[in-house]
């Protein structure tokens, strides 16, 4: 999943009921069509954020398969309290992958207090080692940025690398997301692969995948143009499957760090990763 990328994007069940290990026999990664609903509250707020606390939800529709290419469709409603009012902001987010040929379009829409604060969309491409971006709104225009990953493409490599157990590793991802002529360096930490236990508080809400092993997963994004010594700008951590679900989410904006919870899974058809 997820930068509300959520990003993100994305385990370790055969939907149609066959039992699937931490690994899969021929190697082959899917990713599952699901829909997956998690509670957000506050973490943690620094005082210069203002904030005083948050509650939301966040709904992450994930469809399609690697032939036929991925659609997802994300929102994100949040009440937030800063202490002379409270504000709600709607993140919408629409996307299709075409991880074979290399291709990605998006439509992002934000809202505060039912205003429309921003919509981009556009389309990208992987062309001869760079990324070539038509953003279509608000404004027209043409941007050329460095190779880069499209969100469903880099979900597949952090499953693969953690297959092999490689626990660190860095990629440039473009994602359509702030203004959409952006990419982003990330690093990714994967853990040693766990199971739920009885006592995890998402254990029925992640029924679907029982017994499936997860990783536990932490990203964090820079801003490739900042000069000198990097902060992430932004740092996600979740508990990620190798079918691409994830849970138990935690969103670090820097002056706050949101947590979601999983609340609802479902599993909406056959894990199709060779395209059989």
């Amino acid at each position: 999943m997820f930068r509300s990328r959520m990003a993100l994007v994305a385990t370790a069940t055969l939907v149609s009921g066959m039992g699937l290990g931490p690994v899969q026999a021929a190697g082959v990664i899917g990713l599952a069509p699901h829909r997956a609903i998690y509670d957000v509250v506050l973490k943690e707020a620094s005082d210069r954020s203002g904030i005083e606390s948050v509650r939301g939800r966040m709904v992450y529709e994930f469809n399609g398969s690697t032939c036929k290419g991925y659609n997802t469709q994300f929102r994100f409603v949040t009440r937030i309290d800063v202490g002379d009012g409270v504000r709600v902001t709607d993140q919408r987010s629409s996307t299709f992958e075409d991880v074979a040929g290399g291709k990605f379009r998006f439509d992002n829409k934000s809202f505060t207090d039912d205003q429309l604060d921003k919509d981009v969309t556009g389309a990208a491409s992987d062309t001869d080692g760079k990324v070539k971006i038509e953003l279509t709104g608000p404004d027209k225009r043409a941007v050329e940025l460095a190779d880069s990953r499209f969100p469903a493409e880099h979900m597949l490599e952090v499953i693969a690398l953690a297959r092999k157990g490689q626990r660190v590793f860095e990629s440039r991802i473009f994602d359509g997301s702030e203004d959409g002529d952006q990419t982003f360096l990330t690093t990714t930490v994967v853990g040693a692969a766990q199971k739920a236990t009885g006592a995890d508080p998402e254990v029925k809400a992640v029924a679907p995948l029982a017994g499936a092993d997860y990783w536990p997963v932490s990203i964090a994004y820079f801003d490739e143009k900042a000069k000198g010594d990097q902060l992430p700008i932004y740092s996600q951590s979740f508990k990620l499957y190798d079918n691409g679900v994830t849970r138990d989410l935690t969103l670090d904006y820097g002056d706050f760090i949101l947590s979601g919870k999983l609340t609802k899974l479902e599993l909406l058809g056959k894990t199709d990763g060779d395209c059989k």
